[in-house]
């Protein structure tokens, strides 16, 4: 299965969420592509949609090669690649004091001065548009248990098992439409696969304060 865009991951991704419609969800994204992703979803859902904002680390000089990842309060490292990498302690601070100004300053371009959506007591969908390493996925829900959610749902359209086989004791339950065995990237099960931009991830949110239920 290669979906045809974000859109269409969403769409289908939603068909396989109608079962948590009736508990209290929120819809929480990781942007950019996730926001593409959840739209549909939170439509299905009639649920808020929010983003869940965490960024990266990347090494020194290697942005791509990733060791870890932040979301500016709670931080999750792959000591396997800090390892392979030779990161010192010094470096890695380094880099998550940069990702975290970044998540700080995403948030304002995202929400402006509104509030997060409330979680505390309510199912909430963690939802991208793949993953590869699981260690953004992984800091993403260590941080949101922290707002004492009810349940954690992780949703995402296409994952390596090994992957998501590392995230079963963070989620407690995780929805993935699609585990080959020949993963490489997420981009190789798109058609299109084209970069989100942040005009887009703002009018969608835009579009769901006005069209969607907001608490």
């Amino acid at each position: 299965m290669i979906f045809q865009d974000r859109s269409d991951a969403g769409r289908q991704l939603a068909e396989q969420l109608t079962h948590l419609r009736d508990a209290d969800p929120v819809v929480l994204a990781l942007p950019r592509g996730g926001v593409v992703v959840a739209w549909p979803v939170a439509q299905k859902l009639a649920a808020p949609l929010d983003v869940l904002i965490v960024r990266k680390l990347g090494a020194p000089g290697q942005p791509e090669f990733g060791f870890g990842a932040t979301t500016g309060d709670v931080r999750v490292l792959d000591e396997d690649s800090i390892r392979i990498l030779g990161l010192t302690a010094k470096q890695i601070d380094l880099v998550t004091a940069v990702e975290s100004q970044e998540a700080q300053r995403r948030q304002r371009v995202y929400r402006g001065d509104r509030n997060p959506v409330k979680v505390q007591g309510r199912t909430a969908i963690v939802v991208d548009d793949g993953l590869a390493t699981g260690v953004t996925a992984k800091a993403a829900i260590r941080a949101l248990r922290h707002d004492e959610p009810a349940r954690i749902v992780l949703a995402i359209p296409v994952a390596p098992r090994l992957a998501l086989d590392q995230l079963g004791h963070d989620a407690d339950e995780v929805v993935c439409l699609q585990t080959p065995s020949n993963f490489h990237a997420v981009g190789q099960w798109y058609h299109d696969f084209r970069q989100t931009e942040d005009a887009e991830v703002i009018e969608l949110l835009e579009r769901a304060r006005r069209e969607l239920p907001n608490e």
